[in-house]
């Protein structure tokens, strides 16, 4: 099974907080929900967990290779 969306999640999450006889307009709701949040979201700047986690690789093997010019630098300082 897939895990559901975060903005679907807090969608349903906030349709099943409304009153119950509010609850048959159900589509309307959870549509302008989901428009409302995702304006919400977009102002906020976020980024998506793919864009993280590609920036994290990119992170990482940037401090790899600033590490291994460090200690070409150690050796060459102490071969003076």
């Amino acid at each position: 099974m897939t895990k559901k969306p975060f903005i679907d999640e807090l969608t349903d999450t906030l349709f099943h907080a409304l009153p119950s006889h509010l609850q048959g307009i159900k589509d309307d709701a959870a549509a302008n929900f989901k428009i409302v949040l995702q304006g919400a979201f977009n102002k906020l700047d976020l980024v998506t967990r793919e864009e993280f986690d590609a920036q994290k690789k990119v992170l990482a093997r940037s401090r790899q290779k600033i590490e291994a010019l460090e200690a070409i630098v150690k050796k060459l300082e102490l071969a003076d």
